[in-house]
């Protein structure tokens, strides 16, 4: 049934927005992420998407994206801070200004990578001690695998 509605609802969708193709591109991903250490950083990389992507110049530009809350100070009923967010600074004005300050300094390739790598393959982004503590938890090994079947040797 909810395959049939999907169906349904895109086709309704390309026909009133004179669009082709699917609306969903593969299925939702999501990773485990050590808020203090990693937040700030994942929000930056969210809030740019578009800016990378040649959407918009600035994210603010963006209807959709939180940085008009969290580095202009608009509100919005459907927004939430985020503790690690407000602990930018003890008043909204240098909670803003240091928000700002964080998308002045560009994304470092190493991190990029580290995300995209996490949320694609649904791994724990995080350092290794959280990592550690995560597997310990739930018993299940976390990190990053070799890609590929596993090397046998035969006795050659």
């Amino acid at each position: 049934m909810m395959q049939s509605l999907g169906r349904m609802y895109v086709r309704f969708f390309n026909y009133k927005y004179q669009r082709t193709g699917t609306l969903w591109e593969g299925r939702f991903r999501s990773s485990l992420v050590n808020s203090e250490a990693y937040l700030l950083r994942l929000q930056q990389y969210i809030e740019l998407n578009p800016v990378r992507a040649n959407m918009v110049q600035s994210p603010h530009r963006y209807k959709w994206s939180s940085f008009a809350m969290n580095g202009l100070g608009k509100s919005s009923s459907l927004y939430t801070a985020h503790p690690v967010y407000l602990s930018l600074g003890e008043t909204k004005g240098s909670r803003l200004l240091a928000y700002q300050s964080l998308f002045k300094q560009p994304l470092k390739a190493d991190l990029l990578a580290e995300i995209r790598s996490c949320s694609q393959r649904e791994l724990v982004l995080g350092d290794s001690a959280f990592i550690s503590q995560v597997e310990a938890l739930t018993n299940t090994k976390l990190k990053a695998a070799k890609m590929g079947r596993p090397f046998k040797n035969n006795g050659l």
